[in-house]
């Protein structure tokens, strides 16, 4: 039986969610999932029951598999969930991933949490005084297929090891509940390196989604999951997942981590934006300002970590580091991050031209890129293959700023060594 290749995104929210476009329906999702070359989709917000009802009305089963197809696309019933709960003198606030084999289990989902909050405000709902393990151990009484992933893990807000709200080891969040938990998402501000520096998390498989609030092609898939598989159903994924296992789940893909919104420490109303070392010689206080910086990712990476940089645990999932075309070719050009129709444009043309995003990103010969959009744009996405460029880190709820080409020189920006799969 040949092996089928899954581009899976896992983590998304639909238009009933706060901060969301209007444009997060499946018709849209399908699209766009497409021309970004990803094959499956997390449904987000199963919770919700607009958004179950479509779900219901126009997912079709796939036979056997406890996956759905719409649009040409697979979905596997998703949702992401709030706790907020007092626990040590500290107010908690964790976000969870939940994934669902059918809508039966999720009928029994929806029915149990409807007792702790009003599950139609949100797509994603908070529940005030559910705790971690509690919300695991009703899922679990529930359907022991049901997956629960500690949701963007390392985020200063709303994450289970976030600065702010989150805890100090994972076994203080999900007690002996524990047990049902098998993998992580890194989250934007995370990489699997920074992740290997902590040993506890060895047991822990690293996934990596999106978390998409609009379904353009720089935001969907922007990280994702890749797997080969035999027969491809909820539970080949879900146990590859379990497993850890490397002949099946082949390797995730990532932004770099400087990208993410909340990896360096730092406040955005001053634009203060500093590494944990500067940070902590300030000891965490705006010097523009006097109040607290916001604690980023890398810093609260530094302050759990057992092992030194470079560490790379022999069991793990390779991974591979890409940005999205929109923006290597905002940047590229000098754009920037506010949307531009000629720079969709182009990013529309090249996927028309190669298929999809991924195959732009990933596969299309440099001289055929070139052709397509001459060599400025064409550099760009062979330095960022290569590794070649730099990134302005993210803090505070900004995102990265990567700088490619002739602007290089005039930046002091972290060199990103990378290129192919991280073995």
């Amino acid at each position: 039986m040949t092996e089928t290749r899954v581009f899976f995104d896992a983590h998304i929210h639909s238009m009933y969610s706060r901060a969301t476009s209007k444009e997060m329906n499946l018709e849209t999702l399908s699209r766009q999932a497409a021309a970004k070359g990803l094959n499956m989709l997390g449904t987000g917000d199963f919770t919700h029951p607009l958004w179950l009802r479509e779900l219901k009305s126009k997912l079709k089963p796939v036979e056997d598999t406890g996956l759905y197809e719409y649009g040409g696309i697979l979905w596997m019933l998703t949702t992401e969930v709030a706790t907020v709960y007092e626990k040590g003198g500290k107010v908690r606030k964790i976000h969870h991933l939940i994934h669902a084999p059918d809508f039966e289990v999720v009928e029994q989902i929806n029915a149990e949490l409807s007792k702790y909050g009003d599950l139609a405000r949100d797509g994603r709902p908070m529940f005030s005084g559910l705790t971690s393990p509690e919300l695991v151990e009703i899922l679990m009484e529930i359907s022991k297929d049901i997956l629960v992933v500690p949701a963007h893990a390392w985020t200063s807000w709303w994450s289970v090891f976030g600065a702010f709200s989150g805890f100090n080891h994972i076994k203080e969040c999900y007690e002996d509940q524990i047990k049902h938990i098998y993998a992580i998402e890194t989250g934007l501000s995370s990489d699997p390196p920074m992740n290997w520096r902590v040993s506890w998390l060895d047991d822990y498989t690293l996934v990596s989604n999106s978390d998409a609030h609009s379904p353009w092609t720089w935001r969907l898939g922007r990280e994702l999951n890749v797997f080969s598989l035999r027969k491809v159903s909820y539970w080949s994924i879900i146990e590859a997942i379990k497993q850890k296992d490397k002949s099946k789940f082949l390797f995730t893909v990532e932004v770099p981590p400087e990208y993410g919104k909340y990896h360096y420490t730092g406040h955005r109303g001053c634009g203060i934006s500093l590494h944990p070392k500067e940070a902590m010689k300030l000891s965490n206080i705006c010097p523009k300002c006097g109040r607290k910086l916001t604690i980023g990712v890398l810093q609260r990476v530094e302050e759990l970590a057992d092992r030194p940089e470079g560490y790379r645990p022999p069991d793990a999932i390779p991974f591979r580091y890409l940005l999205p075309l929109y923006e290597i070719i905002s940047f590229a050009t000098g754009v920037g991050t506010h949307y531009s129709k000629q720079v969709g444009d182009m990013v529309a043309m090249l996927v028309k031209k190669f298929g999809s995003e991924l195959n732009v990103l990933l596969y299309a010969p440099y001289s055929e890129i070139k052709e397509a959009i001459g060599d400025k744009i064409a550099n760009a996405i062979i330095a960022m293959r290569r590794g070649k460029f730099k990134i302005e880190p993210g803090y505070d709820g900004v995102y990265g700023r990567p700088v490619f080409g002739e602007q290089l020189g005039e930046q002091q920006c972290t060199l990103l060594e990378f290129g192919d799969i991280v073995e």
